[in-house]
This record gives C-alpha cells, sequence and structure tokens, in this order.
C-alpha cells in the first residue's frame, strides 16, 4: 500500500463516522458481488446437471456437479459471514466511540457515589498523652504486673 492510502485509512480509522461509511461502502460491494455469485452458482448448477454424456446414467451429471456447487455454496457462505461481520464492525466501532464519550460522565457519578457512601467526619477529641489523666482514677495508664502501686492488678 502506498502511503497516501494508508494515511486515508488512517484518517478512517480515527473518524467513527467515517469508518461506519467505509464498511457500508464495502458491504454494499460484496453485497453486490454476492448477487452476482448467486446468479453465476445457478446458471453453473443447470448448465452442468443438463450436460449428459454418452452412457451416462440419470444421476451421474449431478455427481459431476456437486463439488463445484458446494464449492460455490461455501464461498456465498463465506461472504455473507463477511457482510455480517463489516455490520457488526460498524456497530461496534460506535458503540466504542459512544463508550468512550460517556465515560467522563460515569467516572464523574461513580465518584459522587463513592463519596455518598462514606461516614461523616466525626468530631476528633483533642488528644491525651498517657500520663495526663487524673491521679485519683484507677484507669490512667496502661499497668503491668511489675507495677502494682496501690496494690491494683493488671
Amino acid at each position: 500500500m502506498t502511503d497516501e492510502h494508508e494515511n486515508a485509512l488512517r484518517a478512517v480509522a480515527q473518524n467513527p463516522e467515517a469508518f461506519v461509511a467505509y464498511l457500508a461502502d464495502l458491504q454494499r460491494m460484496l453485497l453486490g458481488i454476492g448477487q452476482n455469485l448467486e446468479t453465476l452458482q445457478r446458471e453453473t448448477r443447470v448448465h452442468l446437471r443438463s450436460t449428459h454424456v454418452e452412457g451416462d446414467r440419470w444421476y451421474h451429471a449431478r455427481l459431476r456437479a456437486l463439488p463445484l456447487e458446494r464449492q460455490l455454496t461455501d464461498v456465498l457462505r463465506h461472504l455473507k459471514a463477511v457482510t455480517a461481520g463489516l455490520e457488526k464492525g460498524a456497530y461496534k466501532r460506535r458503540a466504542h466511540d459512544d463508550e468512550v464519550n460517556a465515560l467522563p460522565g460515569k467516572r464523574r457519578e461513580k465518584a459522587i457515589a463513592k463519596d455518598r457512601k462514606k461516614p461523616p467526619a466525626a468530631l476528633q477529641n483533642s488528644p491525651t498523652e498517657k500520663g495526663s489523666a487524673p491521679a485519683d482514677s484507677r484507669y490512667g495508664g496502661p499497668t503491668t504486673i511489675f507495677d502494682l502501686s496501690e496494690k491494683r492488678s493488671a
């Protein structure tokens, strides 16, 4: 491919509307080819099945025609799959673009919902030191079994 052609396709890939239009053009072209192949398949079938050679039984012409008929049927089936894939690709490209455009709003809503779930900030008391408890308090600071002043247990 030339650089001009690659640059044109790059621009098409970046623009979702141009991408969808390009795939629609390809699909239209392939559907036209499909119609021509269906006509060719019908006419080939009629011609091949009506071609008899001396000494043939009634089914020999049909047996000779089957491999070509199968091949044309496979080609048509694959062509229909390709056109369906193009249609699906165009839909997914448009859906991707819509999702990307909606993403900032979704993130904003998610952050707001997250903030709502948080409990309100509780009022905090002034920090106290371990030794600032009143002297007559029995539950002042932590004690150990070795610190049994006034006959308190740990």
